[in-house]
């Protein structure tokens, strides 16, 4: 069993996010990520930076959804790296996303599902109409059920 170090954080972008492809053609989106914490007992905050990474289809999703000053809720694992610099030692935190959304405290969303290559945005087949085989019953006849479920 592995060590799974996810944690959330939820922030404001602090750049845009920048999609860049490997040689090998996977996508790999940067973008950075800030939040304030006040301490009890004081009346500024402290603000906390940190980068953030996400690979393949997340990081093209993230490209294409958010911008600079958004609010968004990340789930990822930690990402600790040290380096030399000119004799000195460095370290910083990052944060390899796992997922990612927009956060709805202060703003709204409205989710868009991709499409995906067997042809429905989801990957699987609808749900079935017909009240049989596990699928949602329609409640009414005049309150059709959508083409797919919305998440």
């Amino acid at each position: 069993m592995g060590f799974n170090n996810s944690s959330y954080f939820t922030g404001n972008l602090t750049r845009d996010p920048e999609l860049r492809f490997t040689a090998t053609g996977t996508a790999v989106c940067s973008f950075g990520v800030a939040w304030n914490q006040k301490k009890p007992g004081q009346d500024e905050s402290v603000a906390h930076f940190f980068d953030c990474t996400a690979w393949s289809q997340l990081g093209e999703n993230i490209a294409e959804s958010f911008s600079k000053g958004d609010r968004v809720v990340i789930v990822g694992r930690l990402d600790f790296q040290s380096w030399d610099s000119n004799g000195e030692k460095r370290s910083k935190v990052g944060i390899v996303v796992e997922e990612a959304g927009p956060s709805v405290q202060w703003a709204t969303a409205k989710p868009i599902r991709n499409e995906r290559p067997d042809g429905n945005g989801s990957g699987r087949a609808p749900a079935n109409r017909q009240g049989t085989g596990g699928g949602r019953q329609n409640p009414t006849p005049e309150a059709p059920l959508p083409d797919e479920e919305p998440f």
